[in-house]
């Protein structure tokens, strides 16, 4: 079961094209992807506003990203981690 969608924007970062989120159950808008590979439809993981997710990077499980913080090559992000803030 989907849990967000493709809002349509698109944002060129790093050589990368990446897309706006929209969490389905609230309307809540996201951040941006590369790929549906990057956000799992499982668990609550969320890439939040401003957050950015690509390369082959996954987030999974109940992991959040969120603030400007960017995941990217072959990264995993799982569990209750929290990625925020200005990291990288």
């Amino acid at each position: 079961m989907a849990k967000y969608e493709f809002t349509g924007e698109t944002l060129e970062h790093e050589g990368h094209t990446l897309k706006r989120i929209r969490r389905l159950s609230d309307g809540e808008l996201g951040g941006w992807i590369e790929s549906e590979g990057n956000l799992s439809y499982l668990g609550d993981s969320w890439v939040g506003d401003g957050a950015k997710v690509y390369d082959n990077a996954r987030v999974s499980e109940d992991a959040k990203i969120c603030d400007d913080a960017e995941v990217w090559g072959d990264a995993e992000v799982y569990g209750n981690a929290r990625v925020y803030g200005n990291a990288w």
